[in-house]
């Protein structure tokens, strides 16, 4: 036996939580585990050992674009057969990026990670989102509910959450598509601000308020939020936009909230959460959203509470997002011919790790998905029980 091989028998007999049958690059098979093989791994040829051993997720997902990896089955059975392992390499990140999520996000910075990942263009998300472009955790008050539903739910609970009242001033703080202003002021009558670092998201959001007149009541502006000056708004709302902030930023980003917020004002944060303060995955950080950070519920509460704001409410919808990414996997399939027509395999097997192992991630725990609600000072008009959120 080579010593490339006799590295990767050891190296997969601990590997996984469910049996695999792994075949070699010169032809040779072993499974690992005791039963059927859930998922078949076929290595074309080896991965440098040292590439392993330096970041082993980096290394995996590299030869997973490149083609030097075939996955036969599933490939969020895999990642999630990984994550459940929680002795495996996605539970350890290397030394140089527990260093790296502290570099700054600066305003420079933050509009080059964003628009790295949002500004692909605005043809390719229309083929595998819904039709309101929305591009957060949906809301499924039935499993059964289409992802369409599934958003429009999400919108509508945000704003029962903010608790709007006509005529106040909303602010959204990462705006995307702009489904969520343009809804506010529709149906609540409420002026309505969106903020975008994309020139994609921006163009679309200007072209929404002109087709649906409502140019009186929301606008949009290219800037990141810590540009955002001399504004107090009744109700600031971020979905989906805290992952982009950094660690060192999320201080920044509370006590921003508060200055923005009038008196008694209220904000909700949607966003992504972690199990610990490990943050991000090597292989995420490099090719899907540069300069991220996934923090926890604790560090969030504790920013929140030292800019002098008053925390109420935590709601998690991790399977809700584990079925929104379903959703999206099974719609990047189905649009594979379109997509294929303006990009390359690597890109498409890259988007195809980066969707599934996200599925995994949420369906296993690694990663949560929360609603925070929290206002300036304490806000006694606040219904003392949650039952407004959902009639």
């Amino acid at each position: 036996m080579d010593i490339d091989k006799a590295f990767y028998k050891n190296l997969f007999k601990n590997l996984f939580m469910d049996p695999c049958l792994v075949e070699f690059w010169d032809g040779d098979a072993e499974l690992y585990g005791k039963g059927e093989a859930k998922f078949n791994i076929i290595l074309h040829e080896p991965i440098p050992k040292s590439e392993i051993i330096r970041d082993a997720s980096l290394a995996f997902g590299e030869a997973y674009m490149d083609g030097r990896i075939e996955i036969e089955g599933s490939v969020r059975d895999v990642i999630e057969s990984l994550y459940n392992n929680h002795d495996s390499f996605l539970h350890q990140n290397p030394p140089y990026l527990r260093l790296a999520k502290f570099m700054t996000n600066g305003v420079k910075k933050s509009r080059e990670n964003v628009q790295y990942h949002y500004d692909i263009g605005n043809d390719f998300y229309r083929l595998w989102l819904d039709e309101t472009m929305t591009y957060s955790c949906a809301y499924f008050k039935s499993p059964e509910d289409s992802l369409i539903q599934a958003q429009k739910n999400k919108i509508e609970l945000i704003l029962r959450k903010l608790n709007l009242q006509e005529g106040q001033r909303l602010l959204d703080i990462g705006c995307g598509w702009g489904e969520l202003i343009l809804t506010a002021a529709q149906k609540y009558r409420v002026k309505a601000t969106g903020i975008t670092l994309s020139e994609e998201q921006y163009d679309k959001v200007q072209n929404r308020i002109d087709q649906e007149n409502l140019k009186d009541l929301v606008d949009v502006h290219l800037l990141d939020y810590r540009e955002l000056k001399e504004q107090t708004f009744d109700r600031v709302v971020s979905v989906g936009m805290l992952e982009h902030v950094g660690k060192e930023h999320l201080g920044e980003y509370f006590a921003t909230v508060e200055r923005m917020l009038g008196s008694n004002g209220i904000s909700l944060l949607h966003t992504i959460t972690g199990r610990d303060e490990r943050g991000t995955n090597s292989w995420i950080n490099k090719y899907i959203f540069p300069g991220g950070y996934i923090p926890t519920v604790s560090e969030l509460i504790r920013h929140m509470e030292a800019c002098g704001l008053y925390f109420y409410d935590a709601e998690s919808l991790r399977n809700h997002y584990t079925r929104t990414l379903e959703h999206w996997a099974d719609n990047f399939e189905q649009a594979l011919p379109q997509i294929r027509e303006g990009k390359d395999e690597t890109f498409i097997r890259m988007w195809r790790l980066y969707l599934n192992s996200a599925a995994a991630s949420f369906h296993s725990g690694n990663i949560d998905l929360h609603q925070l609600l929290f206002s300036k000072g304490p806000n006694n008009q606040l219904s003392w029980t949650r039952d407004y959120m959902y009639q």
